[in-house]
C-alpha cells in the first residue's frame, strides 16, 4: 500500500472492515480486532491512526509489529492469517503507518485468548465499527456454516410457528423463540441454527442479544 492509497483508506472512517490504532501499546487489546474481521469478512488494521482519523503515525514501527505479532502469535486460536507492511509518512521515514491485513478465514471461528497461559478464549464477530463478542448462536453458524456437507432440514410444528411468528414480525430472539415454543434453551438455539444455516434466516448479531429474521430471497 501505498500513501496515497493510506490517505484514500483514512478517509472512509473505521467501519465493518476497517480498524484505526494509535499504537500496539495494549496488543492483548487489539487481538480481537484481528479475530473479529477473520470471523467475520477481512478487514484492515492501521496502526498509527487516531480513531478520528489524524495520521500521527508511530516512530519505531518495527517494534510495534515485533509487539503485535507476538501477541497474535500467542494469543490467537487457531492462528490466523494477514499481512502487513510499512507505509512512511515522510522522506526521511522518521514516522510511519503499518497497515495490517486480515482476510476472512476458512478456519473461523477464531478466539482470542486473555494470556498465553489459557486455552480457551473469546470468540469476536464485527459488527459496523465494533468488534463484539459472538454469541453460542454466532459461533455455531459460524462453524457450521463452513462444512460442505449438506444439511437436510425438517420443517416440524416448532419451526412452522417460528416463520408463522416471523410472517407478522420482523425479528425475533432466541428468549422469544423460547417462550413460544415451550423448549428449552438447547433445542431452541439449535433450530434457529440450523435455519440460519440453511439459508432461511439471517442472524443478527448484537452486543447485547442477537436477533433473527427472514433471510433475503435471492431471484434467479
Amino acid at each position: 500500500m501505498e500513501l496515497k492509497d493510506l490517505y484514500r483508506l483514512v478517509r472512509r472512517g473505521e467501519g465493518d472492515t476497517l480498524e484505526f490504532k494509535r499504537k500496539a501499546a495494549h496488543p492483548e487489546k487489539i487481538v480481537k480486532e484481528f479475530v473479529a474481521f477473520a470471523n467475520t469478512k477481512g478487514g484492515d488494521i492501521l496502526i498509527g491512526v487516531d480513531d478520528n482519523g489524524n495520521i500521527p503515525g508511530v516512530k519505531y514501527a518495527e517494534e510495534e509489529i515485533y509487539v503485535l505479532n507476538k501477541a497474535l502469535t500467542k494469543l490467537c486460536k487457531p492462528r490466523l492469517k494477514y499481512e502487513y507492511n510499512i507505509i512512511p509518512l515522510d522522506e526521511d521515514e522518521s514516522r510511519a503507518v503499518v497497515h495490517y491485513e486480515v482476510a476472512e478465514s476458512k478456519k473461523k471461528p477464531h478466539y482470542a485468548l486473555p494470556d498465553e497461559n489459557t486455552d480457551w478464549g473469546k470468540a469476536y464477530v464485527r459488527l459496523a465499527d465494533k468488534s463484539i463478542q459472538a454469541s453460542k448462536e454466532v459461533r455455531n453458524v459460524i462453524k457450521f456454516s463452513r462444512r460442505k456437507t449438506g444439511r437436510i432440514l425438517e420443517i416440524q410444528e416448532k419451526e412452522k410457528a417460528l416463520l408463522e411468528y416471523l410472517g407478522e414480525h420482523e425479528s425475533i430472539t432466541l428468549a422469544k423463540f423460547q417462550e413460544i415454543s415451550k423448549l428449552n434453551r438447547y433445542k431452541a438455539s439449535k433450530i434457529l441454527v440450523n435455519l440460519v444455516v440453511s439459508n432461511i434466516l439471517r442472524i443478527n448479531p448484537s452486543d447485547k442479544e442477537d436477533t433473527f429474521s427472514m433471510a433475503p430471497i435471492i431471484n434467479l
